[in-house]
């Protein structure tokens, strides 16, 4: 489904390309899915499943609160960086239809609230800077995600890995705790 969205956009593919695709029939393809827009639901499950193996590294305390929002943006921006075109067919369609927007934003909200989380076990830590609003951290950092690979899909080079490391590393050296500033 995924390929068939990159190669001609959410509105133009029906769930018989996509079954023809998969080669399952149409009653398989609606046990699992109830519409096509929730094919996309599926993938934004699949990115806040992520955010949770985020926290949970977090709450483990094993590895740095740098390491674990660090893994995540490189883990959220896998699917999409697969190829530009697939990136913005996945924006535009979030944009386009209001049942996908509206699985987007209930599973963004939890989302939010999990990366928030994680934002506040780094301040205990003092990892992160403890006067930051960890709710507005968590939306910057997706804002600092998407908006990444919003603007990587219209150009495509170099890879995506590269935008996500530059843009993270400008996101945490801005909610980097200052006792940690001074040790840089």
């Amino acid at each position: 489904a995924l390929e068939l969205i990159a190669e001609h956009g959410f509105p133009n593919v029906t769930v018989e390309d996509i079954t023809e695709a998969a080669d399952v029939g149409k009653g398989t393809f609606f046990n699992y899915f109830e519409t096509k827009d929730h094919v996309l639901g599926v993938m934004a499950e699949i990115q806040l499943g992520k955010v949770r193996e985020a926290a949970a590294l977090a709450a483990k305390g094993k590895q740095t609160i740098h390491g674990v929002l660090h893994d995540l943006v490189l883990h959220l921006a896998e699917e999409p960086g697969r190829s530009p075109g697939l990136a913005r067919a996945m924006i535009s369609s979030f944009l386009a239809s209001e049942a996908v927007r509206g699985i987007m934003e209930r599973n963004m909200r939890e989302g939010r609230k999990t990366i928030a989380e994680v934002v506040a076990a780094g301040q205990e830590r003092g990892e992160i800077d403890p006067k930051l609003k960890k709710k507005v951290v968590a939306i910057q950092l997706l804002q600092t995600c998407m908006g990444t690979v919003l603007l990587w899909s219209l150009h495509g080079e170099p890879p995506l890995k590269a935008w996500i490391e530059d843009s993270f590393q400008h996101f945490w050296r801005a909610i980097v705790s200052p006792d940690r500033k001074q040790e840089s």
